[in-house]
Formats: structure tokens, sequence, C-alpha cells
């Protein structure tokens, strides 16, 4: 069955931290994900999906059409799901990507390649993956000249553009392009975690910030992608400020890497005085 994933590498369990907002979006996609997934004579032609039919409406398991693989693409069957708070923007119909309903969220997996379309030359059934969330078309001026395919000008994004991987099986694009063969020392659960906030903060904190050892590195908001900059932050040898409103969210940035931790609610000038230590 697939199941909303906390990631289970040593000190990435706190990776995922819902905040008020995405409460009832979690609770009942949660719930459905959770629901053991059983054959039972279903045609192969479907699967089991979490789906919603309105902007902001409830969100059921029900058996929709299994994907089939696109030329230069493949079918996943997805083993592990992490929940973004962009499913919840397009949930709440914040994001005109979504141009038509019902629709499968979902965007950060990993899982088993089931199906293989015409034209792939890196992926075989059985291979494991994980697949970032922007599909890159590896063509346009970003992706060739500026060499910056998460800002592709004809991206196509799983859970958005696509029906996601809220669901049995997704079907995803550009496999060749855009999909990492996973070792077998890496568990699904954590891999699903990679392909989102982990890339969203590298990008920021390596590529953009070109934080290395030595460097001072202050993450402000310690969600998934701020708890993501602290271990990769920890990781380059960066000392770690981590800052939040939230006690538990402090106590994970530590347990991470981070050597200090401060309350997003001091007065702006002890906080500025703090952070200047």
């Amino acid at each position: 069955a697939t199941r909303v994933s906390k990631v289970s590498v040593p000190g990435m369990e706190a990776l995922f931290i819902p905040c008020r907002s995405t409460k009832m979006f979690l609770t009942t996609t949660g719930a459905a994900l959770r629901r053991r997934v059983h054959g039972g004579g279903r045609s192969m032609s479907t699967m089991r999906a979490a789906v919603y039919r309105q902007f902001g409406g409830p969100v059921a398991v029900e058996d929709m059409p299994r994907p089939v693989a696109p030329a230069g693409g493949v079918v996943v069957q997805v083993r592990a799901n992490g929940l973004c708070r962009s499913d919840w923007h397009g949930w709440r119909g914040h994001d005109d990507d979504i141009a038509s309903l019902p629709h499968v969220p979902g965007h950060e997996l990993s899982g088993v390649v089931a199906e293989v379309g015409t034209g792939v030359e890196n992926f075989k059934v059985g291979d494991r993956i994980v697949a970032p969330f922007i599909l890159s078309c590896g063509a346009c001026p970003e992706c060739v000249t500026l060499k910056q395919p998460t800002v592709c000008r004809r991206q196509q994004q799983p859970g958005f553009h696509l029906w996601g991987s809220f669901a049995e099986y997704v079907a995803l694009p550009r496999a060749d392009l855009n999909l990492l063969h996973l070792s077998s020392a890496v568990d699904f659960d954590a891999a699903a975690s990679l392909g989102c906030r982990l890339t969203t903060s590298y990008r920021a904190v390596a590529q953009q910030g070109r934080v290395s050892a030595g460097s001072s590195l202050a993450v402000f908001g310690c969600g998934g992608v701020g708890l993501s900059a602290v271990l990769i932050g920890r990781a380059l040898g960066a000392r770690i400020v981590a800052v939040d409103v939230s006690a538990a969210a402090r106590r994970r940035a530590i347990d991470l890497g981070a050597e200090v931790a401060l309350d997003a609610g001091l007065p702006d000038n002890e906080l500025r005085e703090a952070l200047l230590e």
C-alpha cells in the first residue's frame, strides 16, 4: 500500500512537520493512504488512488484508471510518498497548473518501475527509482543554456500538470532525463523526501548560497525544507542557527545538527543580537 512516508534515515524522520494550515489535508489524505490496498479481483486496468473532485473538498480513495507508460516514460508502482505544502495549495485551488478535476495529487515519491514506454533506454521493469518533482524537457534555453532544469519552461510536474503519486501507480514522462536509480541501501521512505524538499534546500544552500565549511547559516522556519537545509548545512560543515516559533521544531533542528535554535517570537532586536553573536 502506498503511504505518507515518515522518513526513516537516521535523523531524517523529522523532515515533515505539518503546520496548522495543512492539517485538514493531511488528516484526509493520510487516512486514505493508510488503507491497505487489496487486489480482490479488481481489473488490471484500474488502481486505487486518493482523489479529490473539487478544490478544498473531500479526498477519497477510489478505483481510478491505471496509467499507461507514455513514449519516453514509465509507469511506477509507488512505494512511498511525502506530503508537501504544495499539495495543500493544489488541493485548495491555488495552483493554475491543475487544469481539470478530478485530480490525484502527490509529487514526493519513490517506487519500482512497473511498465516502460517506447524509447526508454536507461530503465527496465523492476528498477527501484526516485523522481524529482520537476520533470524537465532538456531542450529549452533554461535547460540547455542556463543549466537550470528546475525552471524549465516546459516542465511537467506529477501532482500538478499530471496525475500524481498518491496512488498505486503513477506515469512519469521523460524518464531517461529525469529519473534516478535508487540504491538498495536507501529505503523508499527516505528516498521519497529527496525529489522536492531536499533538492529545494540543496539548491538554496549549496548552489545559490554557496555554503561551505566554516560558513554561518541561519535557517528561518524548521519544517520539511528548513530541516533539510539544516541537514545539508551540517554536511557542508557550516555553523547552523535555526529559528522557529515552535519549540518542537527547534528541538528537531538541534537533533539534526543546528548548534543554536532561537525562538522566532523574540522581539526583533533580541533576535537580531542573538543571530549576530
